[in-house]
């Protein structure tokens, strides 16, 4: 019972009979009135002495004045003079008779029976109406009822109205058989898709991210179907980047460990000294791991909305050139141009500086690795409507335009073999994604754009700080 193809059965079929039996009750309604107005009016042309007389009167008179005088008297003669049958119903007399003239534009002169001179003929009555000429000019419409009564409502009538109001309660029930079919097969119809939808989502939750469902139906059902799809879609993409992602810190978790057991293995078995050298290495492989660790942790936190941020009112040149004075001695050791050009009306931006620190310095460090001797990197800052953005550009291999696309995913590396020397070590491929992560958190954005053997262009933004929060620092 709380299926809902069965609800939508139910609710169909109730409205079905509600209309169907207001329906029914007005056909039946109107049918009579109908009827008995029919009754009333049937046969009309049995009055053609009334008419003559009528036509008669207008010819002399040359109007209708005074003609109200001439009907009151003609209703007190005898009902054979006003008729052209002998033989009338039972019980029916002149003063019965509703008697109603009208001139040529259907204006009532005569009503004997609601005394309305004035009003227009009512349809019916311009129905039933018979025309008097006169010279083959209408001149006037008479029109005579008899009020219905028991004697007037014959057997051959009654069995008429009878069937024409049993054919009516036929027609009704064979509507109302159609329409609850009809509401069972549109109901089966709407829950069709949300039974698929149902069977699909338990497949996902047995995590079978590859069901789809079909996208047909309505338009609100459709959308649904399209956004299951997508979530599918979106899921089985997530659940591929955590398998990717535990695969390869499983990978890169793997050398450094491999190197320190290997290693202590080789010290125990009196194959290395346990020397100080020895110590070292194994001390740079602890580090290569806990940065990884970190790494991951910061994305994690990033993921989750939970890095902490220390945003504050920032000078971003002064910023910058402080972190490019850090690895000037490197650059210059490695015979690289570091060249920074910051404009001294930098507005001021709106940024944890730790954090903004962390994202150049990555930055410049892959430049560094990646320029050869003789190149050049240069940092620039330009003020936007909204924001201020960095570029980081360097003369190094370029990025393959395949290999754009991919620059900010986690663990990818264009080539693992690009390190030059020991100076600038390769990273763990994470330093771009936790650049990227970390900008998002501060309402700012990254991109890249590179050509393959002339360098590559990094541009970040932050948004600059507005007057607001401009006075608010001030103040504190």
């Amino acid at each position: 019972m709380n299926r809902l193809w069965v609800r939508l059965t139910i609710a169909f079929t109730l409205v079905t009979l509600v209309t169907l039996g207001i329906v029914a009750g007005l056909i039946n309604l109107r049918a009579g009135e109908a009827f008995r107005v029919y009754l009333s009016y049937s046969d009309p042309y049995r009055y053609e002495p009334l008419v003559d007389i009528l036509g008669s009167y207008y010819a002399a008179e040359g109007s209708w004045d005074g003609v109200v005088t001439l009907l009151d008297k003609l209703a007190d003669s005898p009902l054979t003079t006003l008729t052209s049958r002998s033989r009338t119903q039972p019980g029916l007399e002149p003063a019965g008779l509703q008697v109603v003239l009208a001139d040529a534009k259907g204006i009532v002169l005569y009503d004997r029976e609601q005394h309305k001179a004035g009003r227009r003929l009512t349809r019916d009555e311009t129905a039933a109406a018979i025309a008097i000429e006169v010279d083959g000019k209408v001149v006037g419409r008479l029109v005579v009822g008899i009020p219905v009564q028991p004697g007037l409502v014959g057997p051959l009538e009654q069995r008429f109205f009878d069937r024409v109001r049993e054919m009516l309660l036929a027609g009704a029930a064979i509507a109302g058989v159609l329409g609850i079919l009809l509401g069972l097969a549109f109901s089966r119809t709407l829950s069709a898709p949300l039974q698929r939808l149902a069977v699909a989502a338990r497949a996902v939750a047995n995590h079978d991210y590859s069901r789809k469902v079909e996208v047909r139906g309505g338009a609100e059902v459709a959308d649904v179907a399209r956004a299951f799809n997508e979530m599918t879609s979106a899921l089985d993409q997530a659940e591929q980047l955590r398998k990717n992602l535990m695969a390869d810190i499983a990978h890169e978790l793997r050398t450094p460990l491999s190197v320190v057991q290997g290693n202590l293995q080789a010290i125990l078995d009196d194959v290395y000294p346990m020397d100080k050298s020895e110590i070292g290495r194994l001390y740079d492989q602890t580090r290569l791991m806990s940065r990884l660790v970190e790494d991951l942790r910061e994305l994690a936190l990033a993921d989750a909305g939970k890095l902490h941020m220390n945003m504050q009112s920032l000078d971003l040149g002064r910023l910058i050139h402080a972190t490019c004075d850090h690895l000037t001695a490197g650059a210059e050791a490695e015979k690289l141009a570091l060249v920074v050009e910051v404009p001294a009306d930098l507005p001021s931006v709106r940024a944890d500086p730790d954090r903004v620190v962390q994202v150049l310095h990555n930055l410049l460090a892959n430049a560094l690795r990646h320029t050869p001797e003789g190149g050049r990197i240069d940092v620039t800052a330009s003020a936007l409507d909204e924001s201020v953005e960095i570029t980081v550009a360097d003369t190094g291999e370029g990025i393959a335009p395949e290999d754009l696309e991919h620059i900010f995913d986690r663990f990818w590396k264009a080539d693992k073999a690009r390190a030059r020397d020991e100076r600038w070590p390769g990273g763990t491929g994470l330093g771009l994604s936790i650049a990227q992560s970390l900008l998002r958190a501060q309402g700012g954005t990254i991109r890249v754009d590179s050509t393959l053997g002339q360098g590559s262009r990094f541009h970040f933004t932050l948004p600059r700080e507005q007057r607001d929060q401009i006075g608010r620092s001030k103040r504190s």
